[in-house]
Formats: structure tokens, C-alpha cells, sequence
């Protein structure tokens, strides 16, 4: 199962409903292309209401609407935020990982046989000689670097609606909250752990910040 997120549920309740087709199935797979017509909860509630299977979000990319004349943006950190926004929302209901479309483009944003450019967390220069790490590149990583295989999501309440955040506990036992601020200004975090008690951070305005604690 292969297709956007707003549709998850109805293929979901057809094919894994189906007996006959629900054992040749092992997880579900959602692009992120529409996301922003749509909540995350549809995948919550697949879930839900199949827990047996993985739930996996299978491409990403920024650039991809038509709209945007400028496929390939060096150093935008909007498209940095955007992944990392999203990752976190998927993260928070249930979604198992999440695959950018593509590892490495051209400055143009290809190549691409049908001429659908669009932009990656790495472009590489057209004789081959340089390479960019977008912003993207390091959203990514506050996720592939301090999520390990093997942790497990926390369950976190928040009263701020300007900051966007997921807690998971590694194998180590470690706690790694991963948090993004999307406004311009300054945000105060008070976190309040009921094993390691209570501490105070801030988070600047546009940033990404990972924190880890024993």
C-alpha cells in the first residue's frame, strides 16, 4: 500500500479488511505530497485500528509543487523546518520512520527522465567536483542521528502551540526530545520530567534543537 496520507484509512479498510489480500501484507506505506490539505490523525487512527502493521512514510521531497518556479534552493531553511515539521507530526501518530524521495540531486534538481526536478537535502555540482548540505540535510539529522534503532516514542503533553516537539526513550535509556520553533521569536521551554524533575531551556526563534538527558 503505496499512496497520500488523506487516503490512507479508505485503502487501509479495503485491502487490509480483505482476508484474502490482508496476508500479503506486512505495512503501509503514505507520501507526504498532501499533507498539508489534512491532519495527521488518519494515520493515528489506522493504527488503531490495524496495530499489527508498520506504518512507514515512503516519499518526501520539497520543490515538487508546480507552482514553485525555484526547484532547487540553496540554503533554505523553510524547507528545513517544513521536513522537520513533519517528521514530528508523522512521528507522533504512530509512523514508524520516514524516507526522503531522493539522497542526492544536480543543481538543477534532477536528473529526472521526465523532467520532474525538485530539491534534496544534498545537491551536487554539475561537474561532479562539489556538494551542498542543504539545511535539510541537518533537520534530517536531529532525527537519524539521535533516534536509535529500537526507541521507543514517549507520550508528552504541551501547553505551547508555537513549538512543535516528540520525546522518544532509546535503548540506553537516554530521553531525546527533538523540538522545532517555526516563529521568529524566542520561545521559554520548561520541561518537566517526573523522574529527573524540572528544567528551563529556550528555544530561538527558527531553530531546531535536540536535547538529551540521563
Amino acid at each position: 500500500m503505496d499512496d497520500q496520507r488523506p487516503f490512507i484509512e479508505k485503502w487501509a479498510n479495503v485491502i487490509l479488511g480483505d482476508e484474502r489480500a490482508n496476508k500479503y501484507v506486512s505495512g503501509i506505506g503514505f507520501h507526504w505530497y498532501l499533507n498539508g490539505f489534512t491532519s495527521a490523525e488518519g494515520v493515528a487512527k489506522t493504527h488503531h485500528k490495524f496495530p499489527d502493521y508498520f506504518l512507514l512514510s515512503t516519499e518526501a521531497c520539497e520543490g515538487s509543487n508546480p507552482f514553485e518556479m525555484e526547484k532547487v534552493s540553496l540554503g533554505n531553511w523553510h524547507r528545513a523546518e517544513s521536513y522537520a515539521y513533519d517528521i514530528i507530526q508523522d512521528l507522533n501518530h504512530y509512523t514508524n520512520g520516514w524516507v526522503d524521495w531522493n539522497m542526492a540531486l544536480d543543481t538543477e534538481g534532477g536528473p529526472n527522465w521526465v523532467k520532474n526536478f525538485v530539491d534534496s537535502p544534498i545537491i551536487v555540482s554539475e561537474d561532479g567536483r562539489q556538494y551542498y548540505k542543504q539545511p535539510m540535510y541537518y533537520s534530517l539529522a536531529h532525527f537519524t542521528r539521535f533516534l536509535e534503532p529500537g526507541s521507543i516514542r514517549l507520550d508528552i503533553k504541551t501547553e505551547h502551540d508555537y513549538l512543535n516537539m516528540v520525546a522518544f526513550e532509546t535503548p540506553n535509556k537516554a530521553t531525546v526530545l527533538i523540538v522545532l520553533n517555526r516563529n521568529q521569536h524566542q520561545v521559554p521551554l520548561k520541561i518537566h520530567d517526573d523522574k529527573y524533575g524540572i528544567f528551563a531551556h529556550e528555544m530561538k526563534g527558527h531553530s531546531i534543537q535536540t536535547l538529551i538527558w540521563y
